[in-house]
């Protein structure tokens, strides 16, 4: 039986069930994307390696665990894994903070990008984490739907077309939902006198 054809649910239905060779097809399918990502935010492939590796222990100790409950959103799951694996190594190390920035929608979009503060003395680094602090919490304000497309697009690295097959939507309203995301930000931004560029 090959499983190529098999759902990413179907696989996991039958890895949990003892067959090994259904978890080696999700790795086989997801590894190239996963491994790109990482290696695109640490750009250090031997550290992207470990994070990747790292990513997939905490999938097969999830499901080992019987505590994966993600239902039809497995590749979400494992961005937004591999994400905070991210997250957390660069916490660890205090070499870069994340900022937001304002860019026009296309598949190019990035709320986030990296600073290095190797050589920022400790006010640099205390304004850029009140900044990171007050652009994530943003998030928090916005609609359910336009924050889920948010994360979707930033955390999880998706495309706008990924998004609308997940999230059985066209392709603009996708791109509606963060249209109106970025405009809702930003008129919090304004009401909130959050300082962009210091």
């Amino acid at each position: 039986m090959s499983l190529q054809p098999l759902a990413d649910q179907e696989l996991i239905n039958l890895y949990l069930s003892g067959n090994e060779l259904a978890f080696a097809e999700l790795l086989k399918r997801h590894k190239d994307r996963v491994f790109r990502y990482i290696n695109s935010k640490v750009r250090d492939s031997d550290l992207a390696n470990d994070l990747f590796q790292d990513a997939f222990i905490k999938v097969i100790t999830t499901m080992k665990g019987g505590q994966y409950n993600e239902e039809g959103k497995f590749l979400p799951w494992l961005m937004r894994i591999s994400h905070n694996l991210i997250i957390d190594h660069f916490r660890k190390t205090n070499k870069v903070r994340f900022l937001s920035e304002s860019r026009t929608i296309n598949e190019e979009f990035t709320i986030f990008h990296k600073l290095s503060t190797d050589e920022k003395n400790y006010l640099d680094e205390r304004c850029e984490t009140e900044l990171e602090s007050q652009m994530l919490g943003l998030l928090d304000h916005l609609p359910a739907m336009q924050r889920e497309i948010v994360q979707m697009r930033i955390f999880q690295d998706l495309s706008f077309k990924e998004i609308a097959e997940m999230e059985d939507i066209s392709i603009n309203t996708a791109l509606g939902r963060m249209r109106y995301a970025l405009i809702n930000m930003r008129k919090l931004i304004d009401t909130n006198k959050i300082v962009m560029e210091y």
